[in-house]
C-alpha cells in the first residue's frame, strides 16, 4: 500500500522540532492567480501581520520539489491551497499538496483549500480540468521507461490520493463572492484557526486581571446599536497602553477591520505634520488600500469618516492628548454600529468633548481609571525582572520590600527597577532608590513629566508644583485658602490635576500624590537652579534648613516650608529663629512703616509643635479659621497691604506667660477654639492694634510649619 509519508525523505519531524517560521505557507497556480487573487490575498495577509511564504518563481525546473519549498511548508504552521483551473497540471503543486497533507497527518499542520472557480466534486474526483490534467500525466507516465514509471505510478497514486483528501476538508468556495470580502473572510479565518493573536509577544500584565475582564466584557458586549467608547484613564506609566495591546491583541480579528494607533500625543508634537502621518496610517489600516497622497488634516479626516461608516471596527488610539487630535480621527459623521473605540489618555474630560458627543446620536460611553497594584503584585512583578521568578532572592528580601513601596505600585516603575537591578548584588540595591531620587531624566520621570507638561495653563502648572513642594497631605481647604491668597486659580486647577491622575483627595479631604509624581515635580523645581536651592521658587525638606542657617537671600521664594522635627539641638532653633526673623523683615517693601519694639516676634519649640508668638491685642474679626485639627491657615486682605497668607501649624500667644491650659475660659480680649490645638486644648490670640503694619511682612511668600 502507498501512503503519502513514501514523498518525503525519511520521517516528517513535528513543526515543533522544526520551529514555526511562517503562519501560513500559499500553495497555487502562477499562471492561473499570481497576479491576481493570489496576490491580493498575500498583500492581505502580511497587512494583517500573518507571515506568510510565497514562492515568487513560475517556472518550474526539475521534476523533484525544491528542497526550499519543502523546508518552508514544514516549517509553516498552516497551508492555504488556492485549488485553481489548472492547479493539478503542475507537479510542483500537485508534490506540495502530498506534503502539505503528510504535516496534517502528522504535525497538525492546519489546512485550508480555497475552490477558486472549480468545484470540489470535481478535485475530488478528478473530472474537468483536473481530470484532464491527472490524464496527460498518466499518459506521461506510461511513454517512460520502466525505471521511472515506477517512480511516476507511485506519485500519481500520491496525487490522486491527496486530490481526493484536500476536498473532503472543510474549505472556502469563491463562486459568486466579491473577492474584497472573501480574502477578509480568509483573512479572519486565519486569525481565529492560527491563534494568530496568541503568537505575539503580548504585554506582562501581572495584577491587571480585573481591568483585562472590564475591558474584554466591554469589546464583547453586543447589546448597543451605536458606536461604543471606552476611556482608559491613568497616570502616566500605570499600564494603559499595555492593556489596550493585549485586549486588542486577543479580539481584533473579531471585526471587519481595525487599527492601533501609538503615541499619538508624541507623534503629533515632534513633527508639524505629525498628525498626518496619524491619520494616514489609521485611514490604510482600516481602508486597506494604499492611501493617494494627502496633505490636509481635514481631506483625511473625511476620506476616515467615509471609511469608518461603512464597515465594523475596532480602534484603539493611544495617549490622546486633546480635542484637535480627537476630531482629526473622529470627525462628525459618526461610526458603523456596533464599532468599538478604545482610547487611552491622561486626561478624563478629552474624550466627551469630542465630535461625537456633540450629535444627536450620542454613542455609548463608558470610563476604566488603572489603579496601581498591590504590595503582592507589586513584589512579583519587580521580581519577574529582576530574578526571573515571582518571589525575592535569599537576602533580598528587605530591600525589595523597600523598592516595591517606593514605586507604590507603578507598573512601569517596577518593571524598570527590576530591569535595572538584574543581577546586581544586595549592595547595589540599597544604593538604588538614593540615586534615584536625585537623577532629573530618569526613565520613570521622564514619563511621568508629559502628563505635567500637557497641562493647559501655567497656573495649573503652577499649582501642581505648589502641591507637590508643600501641601501633599494637607487638607484641601487649607491648601487652597492659602494658595488663592497666593493668586493661584485652585477651583479648575486642582480638577485638570485630578484629571491627568496627578492628585487625588484622600478620605479626609487631604491632598494625595502619588510619591513618584511628587519627586516628578520636585524635580520641575530643582531644575530652575540645580546647585542653588535659594533661587528656587518653592524650598522644602533639609534644604530649608541649609538655606536659612547659610543666610542666603531667597528673592525668588514662593513658598518654604520646615519640619522642625528635623531640628534635634536646642542651640540650632535659636539660630533658625534669629535667621526666620531677618527672613520676614527683608520681605518689608514699604520703609513707611516701622515696626513697634513691643511687638518683636518670638518663636519657641513645644510638643513638637512650632510657635510663633505676637505681642499686642486681639485677633482682627477678618481672620477666619480654615483648618481642622492643630494646624491654624488664614489668609489677609489684599487691601491691607497685599499680605499673601500664613499657614501655621502652631500655637499663637503673646507671651510665654499665655501659653497652652487645659480647659481655662477665654476673656474677652482672647480668641479661642478646640479646632485650633491638640484634643482637649485650649488657644489663645492676641493681636495689636499695629497688625496692619505687621500684615506686610511676607507679601508673596507662605511659610509652611509642621
Amino acid at each position: 500500500m502507498v501512503v503519502l509519508s513514501e514523498l518525503c525523505e525519511g520521517p516528517s519531524s513535528s513543526s515543533s522540532t522544526h520551529g514555526h517560521r511562517y503562519d501560513v505557507f500559499l500553495s497555487f497556480r502562477g499562471v492561473d492567480t499570481r497576479h491576481g487573487f493570489t496576490n491580493h490575498l498575500y498583500n492581505a495577509l502580511v497587512h494583517a501581520n500573518i507571515t506568510t511564504f510565497l514562492d515568487d518563481e513560475d517556472i518550474e525546473t526539475g521534476e523533484d520539489l525544491k528542497p526550499e519549498l519543502k523546508s518552508a511548508i514544514k516549517s509553516s504552521r498552516a497551508s492555504i491551497i488556492v485549488l485553481s483551473r489548472n492547479y493539478a497540471a503542475s507537479t510542483w503543486c500537485l508534490d506540495e499538496l502530498v506534503l502539505i497533507l503528510e504535516q496534517h497527518m502528522t504535525s497538525n499542520h492546519i489546512v485550508f483549500p480555497i475552490f477558486y472557480h472549480v468545484e470540489p466534486t470535481h478535485v475530488r474526483n478528478q473530472q474537468s480540468s483536473f481530470g484532464e490534467a491527472m490524464d496527460k500525466h498518466r499518459q506521461r507516465m506510461e511513454a517512460e521507461t520502466d525505471a521511472n514509471k515506477s517512480k511516476l505510478a507511485k506519485k500519481l497514486e500520491l496525487w490522486n490520493k491527496a486530490l481526493s483528501a484536500v476536498a473532503d476538508l472543510k474549505g472556502k468556495d469563491a463562486n459568486d463572492r466579491l473577492e474584497v470580502e472573501f480574502i477578509d473572510e480568509i483573512v479572519k479565518d486565519i486569525f481565529r484557526r492560527l491563534r494568530i493573536s496568541s503568537r505575539f509577544p503580548l504585554p506582562q500584565l501581572i495584577g491587571m486581571e480585573d481591568s483585562i475582564e472590564v475591558v474584554t466584557s466591554w469589546l464583547k458586549d453586543a447589546s448597543s446599536h451605536t458606536t461604543n467608547i471606552l476611556t482608559i484613564l491613568g497616570m502616566g506609566g500605570i499600564g494603559k497602553t499595555s492593556l489596550a495591546k493585549y485586549v486588542y491583541a486577543l479580539h481584533s480579528h473579531e471585526f471587519d477591520t481595525s487599527s492601533f494607533v501609538e503615541d499619538i500625543s508624541k507623534k503629533c508634537n515632534e513633527k508639524s505634520n505629525g498628525m498626518l502621518d496619524v491619520q494616514k496610517q489609521l485611514y490604510n489600516d482600516i481602508s486597506k488600500l494604499s492611501s493617494v497622497q494627502v496633505h490636509d488634516v481635514s481631506m483625511y479626516t473625511s476620506m476616515i469618516e467615509n471609511a469608518v461608516a461603512r464597515k465594523k471596527v475596532f480602534l484603539v488610539l493611544d495617549d490622546i492628548g486633546s480635542i484637535d487630535q480627537l476630531d482629526a480621527l473622529f470627525g462628525t459623521e459618526g461610526f458603523h454600529p456596533g464599532s468599538k473605540i478604545l482610547i487611552t489618555t491622561k486626561d478624563a474630560w478629552l474624550t466627551q468633548s469630542s465630535s461625537p458627543f456633540k450629535t444627536n446620536i450620542k454613542p455609548k460611553y463608558a470610563e476604566h481609571k488603572i489603579k496601581g497594584l498591590s504590595t503582592i503584585e507589586s513584589q512579583k512583578l519587580l521580581c519577574y525582572h529582576a530574578f526571573i521568578c515571582n518571589n525575592p532572592k535569599a537576602g533580598y528580601e528587605e530591600v525589595s520590600g523597600k523598592l516595591v513601596k517606593y514605586c507604590e505600585g507603578h507598573p512601569m516603575a517596577l518593571k524598570i527597577l527590576g530591569r535595572s537591578l538584574h543581577n546586581r548584588d544586595v549592595t547595589y540595591w540599597e544604593g538604588y532608590i538614593d540615586r534615584l531620587k536625585k537623577e532629573n531624566h530618569s526613565p520613570i520621570n521622564t514619563v511621568l513629566r508629559m502628563s505635567f507638561d500637557s497641562l493647559p495653563s501655567e497656573n495649573d502648572k503652577e499649582l501642581f508644583k505648589h502641591i507637590a513642594c508643600i501641601f501633599v497631605g494637607m487638607d484641601r481647604d487649607v491648601s487652597v485658602t492659602i494658595l488663592e491668597a497666593c493668586d493661584i486659580e485652585t477651583r479648575s486647577g486642582i480638577m485638570n490635576l485630578m484629571d491627568r491622575g496627578l492628585l487625588s483627595i484622600g478620605w479626609n479631604k487631604e491632598l494625595r500624590m502619588h510619591q513618584l509624581v511628587q519627586e516628578m515635580g520636585r524635580f520641575v523645581v530643582r531644575e530652575e537652579s540645580l546647585y542653588k536651592p535659594w533661587e528656587r521658587s518653592r524650598i522644602w525638606g533639609y534644604e530649608s534648613f541649609r538655606v536659612l542657617k547659610q543666610k542666603k537671600s531667597m528673592e525668588n521664594a514662593l513658598g518654604l516650608t520646615l519640619d522642625m522635627r528635623m531640628l534635634e539641638k536646642e542651640n540650632y532653633q535659636q539660630r533658625l529663629h534669629k535667621r526666620l526673623k531677618q527672613l520676614i523683615g527683608s520681605c518689608l517693601k514699604d520703609k513707611s512703616y516701622e515696626e513697634p519694639e513691643e511687638s518683636e516676634i518670638q518663636m519657641y519649640y513645644e510638643f513638637g509643635i512650632f510657635s510663633t508668638i505676637y505681642g499686642g491685642q486681639e485677633m482682627p474679626n477678618w481672620i477666619t479659621d480654615r483648618s481642622a485639627g492643630p494646624s491654624i491657615s488664614f489668609t489677609i486682605p489684599s487691601s491691607l497691604n497685599r499680605f499673601r497668607g500664613l499657614n501655621f501649624c502652631c500655637v499663637l500667644t503673646p507671651h510665654h506667660q499665655y501659653r497652652i491650659r487645659k480647659k481655662e475660659p477665654a476673656s474677652k480680649m482672647c480668641y479661642s477654639t478646640s479646632k485650633l490645638c491638640p484634643k482637649g486644648s485650649l488657644a489663645y490670640w492676641r493681636m495689636d492694634t499695629n497688625w496692619a503694619v505687621k500684615a506686610k511682612l511676607c507679601r508673596s511668600t507662605y511659610l509652611h510649619f509642621t
